[in-house]
């Protein structure tokens, strides 16, 4: 049995893991939840999976909870109650699936505290990857990925059940590795020249075509912005360099991604476009749990095909690892850019394009600090997020 925080339970990936939990009922606790401010969902949750703790970090949405509320869980409140939720005794998992850079400092008190953790907060590590990756080694605790894309590598590099292997070797294996391939569906506007996608409505950002994320992710997959941060995971997840590192446009989202050995050899993990293959994987490793649901039929898939993306149409993606090969600050500052730009976007405020032009704007405005630590990093996400309100203001 494995005892498993929650954090960010109401999310798309939050949801989905108990999901995972509920299938599992023998393997998996749900020993914790932690969500921002919903109430209503939150009070669901709590009645179905009867967790000892409860989070929300609204401070008045947990005291309308604890009114609402009246059974043995406890409910806590703040971020203070969130470092309680990363850290809880009883829990041996935590599964980090807050929305952006607020999930840091919980994942790093949850890794600091000697727990495994089941990242689907890339934002983590395009941050701090290097003081996460450090930590992970010094706390001997696993890192395992969520997200598909990475999931996919996590299980091609190994190719087979090898109980001993964790991230903190996977530098030993590296020079066996020609290339890492992370697959993109392309979003909703795949094939859209820059000129066409001017007028693009945020109801059409959101239509994506194979996968049901939350709105900042899908907006984040329609300018490939998201698919920049995955390669910056990528990199710190497996010791890798960008130069090692190729992304290819796969509509159908079958190929889930890809590695290529020294060899000539590439070997993929394919499935369904459905979140929780790579969650289950996430909380069952070194173990395989039966499928509880849908299996991949690949008669019905038809034929699977690839492409280059269009890097002028979509300037996110390219943005994103010019920073990320820069390093220190700068995959701080874009993120917290394209965040902050992200939001504009989703509140009326800017338009589609003008994501890409102010992100551009604001990293290469940055002092880069070479080497930042946490205070440091806290600052410049501070002080990026300013810069970009100010620039967005005066758009």
């Amino acid at each position: 049995m494995k005892n498993i925080s929650v954090l960010g339970s109401t999310g798309s990936i939050g949801r989905q893991t108990l999901e995972v939990a509920a299938a599992n009922p023998e393997q998996l606790k749900i020993r914790v939840l932690a969500a921002h401010r919903n109430v209503d969902l939150m009070l669901q949750q709590i009645e179905l999976y009867h967790p000892d703790l409860a989070v929300l970090t609204d401070k008045k949405a947990a005291d309308k909870l604890q009114k609402q509320y009246h059974g043995k869980t406890e409910i806590l409140s703040g971020q203070e109650g969130l470092l309680a939720a990363a850290t809880y005794e009883k829990v041996d998992t935590v599964l980090g699936a807050m929305v952006g850079y607020a999930g840091l400092r919980p994942i790093l008190a949850a890794i600091n505290a000697g727990k495994d953790i089941a990242l689907a907060n890339k934002e983590t590590l395009v941050a701090a990857g290097h003081i996460v990756m450090e930590a992970v080694k010094e706390n001997h605790v696993n890192l395992l990925p969520v997200d598909s894309e990475h999931s996919a590598i996590f299980q091609s590099l190994r190719g087979g059940y090898h109980p001993c292997l964790t991230f903190t070797e996977t530098e030993n294996r590296s020079s066996e590795v020609k290339k890492l391939i992370l697959t993109a569906s392309g979003g909703p506007f795949r094939g859209k020249t820059k000129d066409e996608l001017k007028q693009v409505t945020l109801a059409q950002c959101l239509k994506h075509p194979n996968w049901s994320m939350g709105k900042k992710v899908t907006i984040d997959s329609s300018t490939l912005a998201n698919k920049g941060l995955e390669v910056m995971e990528a990199h710190w997840l497996f010791n890798m360099p960008y130069e090692k590192i190729e992304v290819v446009i796969h509509p159908q989202s079958i190929v889930h991604s890809l590695v290529e050995f020294n060899d000539g050899a590439v070997i993929a993990q394919l499935g369904i476009p459905d979140m929780k293959l790579p969650i289950q994987y996430a909380l069952s490793y070194p173990q395989r749990y039966d499928c509880s649901f849908g299996r991949l039929d690949l008669i019905k898939c038809g034929t699977l095909t690839f492409e280059a993306p269009d890097r002028e149409a979509f300037p996110s993606l390219q943005i994103a690892i010019e920073c990320g090969k820069a390093g220190g600050s700068l995959p701080c500052a874009f993120n917290a850019a394209n965040e902050e730009c992200v939001t504009a976007f989703l509140d009326g405020k800017i338009a589609y394009l003008d994501i890409p032009d102010i992100v551009r704007r604001v990293v290469n405005s940055h002092i880069l600090i070479p080497h930042p630590c946490l205070d440091e990093i806290e600052e410049t996400d501070q002080n990026v997020r300013l810069m970009t309100r100010i620039l967005i203001q005066h758009q």
